[in-house]
Order: structure tokens, then C-alpha cells, then sequence
């Protein structure tokens, strides 16, 4: 009864109102009413809130991916009330004093606040579909998920607490790389990362890789591209340098698509697209295969 009353409201939107939100005008028009609704970036139709959180942001009308926040991303792939965060209270230092239009202690206190953590990368332990396993996720709204001493640090620790205790490892990555206020400080977390992981790989341990918007720079050049098995989502940016530093390095228009997700499956770079809705489910079957 509640589907039907659901989709006969939905319908009585739409011929009342053409698809459109009533009161909503052009200049906010993606959040109308007190945030009630949300316009589709990828259809343009206006989708509920509260649905739309529902299905992990996911347009339930044309599958277009909405921005979604780390940990809520990995809160929806695991067993519920199943996550125990480590090593939250590990934060950056600023080695180098670093300051361009703002100091970067300024830039840290403000990402803090903005995301709530003090780190732009979670990790810990979970269940999946009552697996254990060590997960982690990157926080873009945390200086675009860019990864210095800290980030490198706990990804190196989630891989040796996967190979100590054998359980698979799982990162969700979403990044604008290596993260230049740390200098090669920052540079040195791909090779620890990298070698924490070789370690990981020589027992045998499983580590899957998800690749969302956008995963770039230092972090797609290391980890990120090394999972026994790489998923993605759909549309995603994927790549180390922008498109267009490459277009006026080579002098060359790259194909149309270069670094989305699609055009990296087709070109053999990774594994699977995955709508996230079906993450959870994929990862359990993956799981259920690599370890039995």
C-alpha cells in the first residue's frame, strides 16, 4: 500500500506540475523547497530527499551518481552498526611551515570542521555480509581526499592490520592525489602504501580497490590501481594528470570519455563497473569467491 500511495503521489507531481518543483526558480533550483527535493543532474527530473539517500544518492530514474559523502559510502556497503573506526586521532603536522593564500594549519582546522574528522581518510574494522574485513574510505570534502603523511600512514597500517590478522582489504578511493603542502613527504606515502601492499599481496591476502569521482594524482599513480580486483563507478575520472595538462604536453585532443570509468574498462585498466547500489552484494559475491 505504501509503494502505491508513493508512486500515485508521484504521479500526481508530475501532471501537476510538469516535473518541477512548485516555487522552485532557476537560481537554486537543485535544492528547492528547504532541501525537500533535488534536481537530477542527469535527467533533470526532482527526486525526494529522503529516496534519494535511500538508494546512496543514486538517481532511481536514470542511475545517475549524486555526490555522497566517504563515510556514508562505507557505512552503506557494511553489515550495519558493524564499523569500528581506528586510528581517528591521528591528524597532520605542517613540517614545512607552508603557506600559499593561507597558511596550511588554516587549511586543516577548516577541512576539520567542514568534515567532521580529522583526516581525509576513515578506516577501520567491519563486517560484510558478516565477513570481516579492514575498510577504509577517502573524505573529499577534506582537501579534495588529498593524501599527505597521515593518509599514507593509516592506508599503510590498514594494509598491515589486513595481512596480521588475514582479512581482506577494501579502499574506497576518491582523491585529488598527493597533497602538495607536504612536499615529497607527501610523494613518499605512494612508496610506503605500495610496499605495504607488495607485502599484503606476496600472503596471499585479498585487497579490492574502488574507484569513485574523481580518483587522480599520487593516489591513482599507487595503491588505487593495484587491487587483486578494481571496481568503479560509473562515469567516474580516473587518471594521474588532468586532461588537459595531457592534451598541451603531447599536443594531441584526447578520445572523447578519456579517464572515465567506461573508457578505462574498455581499455583493460579495470575490472568492473559497478552500479554503487550493487556494491555491497558484489563485494560480498567477490569475497566469497577470492577467499571461500
Amino acid at each position: 500500500m505504501a509503494n502505491e500511495e508513493n508512486d500515485a503521489g508521484s504521479s500526481w507531481f508530475h501532471r501537476q506540475h510538469g516535473g518541477k518543483v512548485p516555487g522552485a526558480g532557476t537560481r537554486r533550483d537543485n535544492q528547492a523547497i528547504s532541501g525537500m527535493w533535488v534536481k537530477c543532474d542527469g535527467c533533470g527530473e526532482f527526486l525526494r530527499s529522503s529516496t534519494l539517500e535511500k538508494s546512496l544518492q543514486v538517481c532511481e530514474h536514470c542511475g545517475a551518481h549524486h555526490k555522497i559523502g566517504g563515510v556514508e559510502r562505507l557505512l552503506g556497503m557494511v553489515d550495519e552498526d558493524s564499523f569500528e573506526e581506528l586510528d581517528e586521532e591521528l591528524t597532520s603536522e605542517d613540517p614545512l611551515g607552508f603557506v600559499d593564500s593561507r597558511a596550511y594549519t588554516a587549511r586543516l582546522a577548516g577541512s576539520m570542521k567542514k568534515s567532521g574528522h580529522k583526516s581525509a581518510f576513515v578506516y577501520g574494522r567491519a563486517n560484510l555480509e558478516t565477513r570481516p574485513v579492514l575498510i577504509g574510505t577517502f573524505l573529499f570534502k577534506f582537501m579534495g581526499g588529498s593524501m599527505g603523511s597521515v593518509v599514507g600512514e593509516k592506508v599503510t597500517r590498514l594494509f598491515e592490520l589486513a595481512l596480521k590478522e588475514r582479512k581482506p582489504a577494501i579502499i574506497i578511493n576518491s582523491s585529488g592525489g598527493a597533497r602538495m603542502q607536504e612536499g615529497v613527504l607527501s610523494l613518499m606515502q605512494m612508496a610506503r602504501s605500495t610496499a605495504a601492499l607488495g607485502r599484503l599481496r606476496d600472503e596471499g591476502v585479498p585487497y579490492i580497490s574502488i574507484l569513485t569521482h574523481p580518483t587522480t594524482g599520487g593516489v591513482a599513480a599507487s595503491f588505487a590501481m593495484l587491487g587483486d580486483i578494481i571496481l568503479a563507478e560509473p562515469k567516474s575520472l580516473i587518471g594521474f594528470a588532468g586532461q588537459r595538462v595531457i592534451e598541451q604536453t603531447i599536443r594531441e585532443v584526447l578520445p572523447e570519455g578519456f579517464q572515465r570509468s567506461e573508457f578505462l574498462l574498455e581499455h583493460g585498466m579495470i575490472d568492473q563497473i559497478v552500479d554503487r547500489r550493487e556494491l555491497r552484494g558484489r563485494l560480498s559475491a567477490l569475497l566469497d569467491m577470492m577467499v571461500g
